[in-house]
C-alpha cells in the first residue's frame, strides 16, 4: 500500500466557512485538453466611449446623465435585482414545499473609474483607496435602513462572468434577509467564536503564516492567499489581520494597505496568462442588523474561472452540480503559480 501524497492522490478538504468538502484531484491536471476553449476578448478598450452607459457624463437606459465624475461614482442601478417598496404579504404558516418571502432591498452600481479602459490592476494605489473609501460610505448609508440587514459588495469582472459593460465598475445589493452563503458562514463563524473566543479566520491565517505555503501576498495589515479548500483553481482569500467585523472599522493605514493588496493580486492575476484576468469578487463581513457580531472577520474572496490559460475555462458540471465541488490543481500549485507573479502589470514590462 502507496503512502498518501496530497500533490498526486485524490482527497476531499474541509471548508469550514460554509461547512462543506471539495474533492481535490491533483492528478488529473496532467490529462491533456481537448475541451472547450473561451474566445480572448481584446485588451483595447478607448478611454472614453460615447455609447457606453456608464462613461461619464453619458445618457443611462433610464435617460439619467451620469454626472461628469472625476472619482468613484454611485448610483441606484437601473435594473435593479430588488426594489425598496414595502409590500404586505401574509405568510402561509402551514407551507411545506411551497415557502416563499419577498425580498425587500436597494442595488446600488458603483463606477470605479472615469477611465472606460482602466481596471483595478491599472489603478494607482490611490484611485483604489477612494474606492475602499467608497465602500466604507455605501456600507454605513445602506447600513442606517432600518430594513437593510446585509450588504454585499461585489465586482463581476469580464463578459465571461456575465459583466454586460467593460467599464470598470462593481455592485452594492442591500437586503433584507442573508444570502444563503453569508447565512452558512455567520453559522460557523459564530459557532467558532463561542467555542474559542476568537474569531475562525484569525486562527487560521496564523497556521497559514506559519506554513507559507498558500501564501501568495502578504503586508502589515493583509493576507492574500489560496485557501485550503479553494474551489476555483485560482480562487483567493483576502483576510485583514486584525480581526475587524467590517469595512468601516478600518484606521486609515489599514485602508491604504487594503488597497495595495487590492491592486498586487489583481495585478497578479492579469500577469498569469497576460490577460485581463475575469472573476467575480465579494467582501464577507458582519451584518448591518443592529447586533453586535464578534464572530465576523472581514474577508474578501475571489472566484476566477480561468483554468490552464486565458481561453481554458473551468465549468461547474456533471459530479460537481450532483456530488461536490472538485479542482484538479492543488490550492499549493495555484498559490506557487501566483506567487511567483511580477507586482508590475504586463502591459508596463
Amino acid at each position: 500500500m502507496k503512502n498518501f501524497d496530497s500533490n498526486e492522490d485524490p482527497h476531499r478538504r474541509y471548508n469550514p466557512l460554509i461547512n462543506e468538502w471539495v474533492l481535490v484531484s491533483p492528478h488529473r491536471s496532467k490529462r491533456p485538453w481537448q475541451g472547450q476553449n473561451e474566445k480572448i476578448v481584446s485588451d483595447a478598450l478607448p478611454q472614453y466611449d460615447p455609447n457606453c452607459y456608464l462613461c461619464p457624463g453619458n445618457v443611462r437606459a433610464n435617460g439619467i446623465h451620469n454626472t461628469d465624475y472625476k472619482d468613484p461614482f454611485v448610483f441606484d442601478n437601473d435594473f435593479a435585482a430588488l426594489k425598496q417598496e414595502e409590500i404586505h404579504f401574509e405568510a402561509n404558516q402551514e407551507a411545506t414545499f411551497f415557502k416563499l418571502q419577498p425580498e425587500r432591498g436597494i442595488s446600488r452600481v458603483v463606477c470605479f473609474s472615469p477611465n472606460h479602459n482602466e481596471t483595478l490592476p491599472e489603478m494607482s494605489i490611490e484611485a483604489i483607496e477612494k474606492i475602499v473609501r467608497t465602500w466604507q460610505q455605501e456600507y454605513i448609508e445602506l447600513g442606517k435602513i432600518d430594513y437593510v440587514n446585509y450588504i454585499q459588495i461585489f465586482e463581476n469582472k469580464g463578459s465571461v462572468m456575465g459583466c454586460s459593460n467593460p467599464h470598470p465598475h462593481g455592485q452594492i445589493w442591500g437586503q433584507s434577509s442573508l444570502p444563503t452563503q453569508v447565512e452558512k458562514t455567520q453559522t460557523n463563524l459564530k459557532k467558532y467564536f463561542d467555542q474559542n473566543q476568537r474569531t475562525l479566520l484569525h486562527d487560521y491565517i496564523q497556521e497559514e503564516l506559519q506554513k507559507q505555503k498558500r501564501i501568495v501576498i502578504e503586508n502589515n495589515h493583509f493576507v492574500a492567499l489560496v485557501p485550503f479548500w479553494a474551489i476555483w483553481p485560482f480562487e483567493t482569500m483576502l483576510v485583514s489581520k486584525r480581526a475587524v467585523a467590517k469595512i468601516t472599522d478600518f484606521s486609515p493605514e489599514e485602508a491604504h494597505h487594503f488597497a495595495a493588496i487590492l491592486k498586487q493580486l489583481t495585478t497578479k492575476y492579469d500577469n498569469l496568462f497576460e490577460t485581463s484576468f475575469p472573476y467575480s469578487s465579494g467582501i464577507h463581513q458582519a451584518p448591518t442588523d443592529g447586533e453586535e457580531h464578534p464572530e465576523w472577520h472581514f474577508h474578501m474572496h475571489f472566484y476566477p474561472p480561468l483554468l490552464r490559460s486565458a481561453t481554458v475555462k473551468k465549468f461547474m458540471v456533471g459530479y460537481e452540480m450532483l456530488g461536490e465541488s472538485q479542482r484538479d490543481i492543488t490550492a499549493e500549485k495555484s498559490a506557487a503559480m501566483l506567487r511567483e507573479q511580477s507586482e508590475v502589470h504586463y502591459k508596463l514590462r
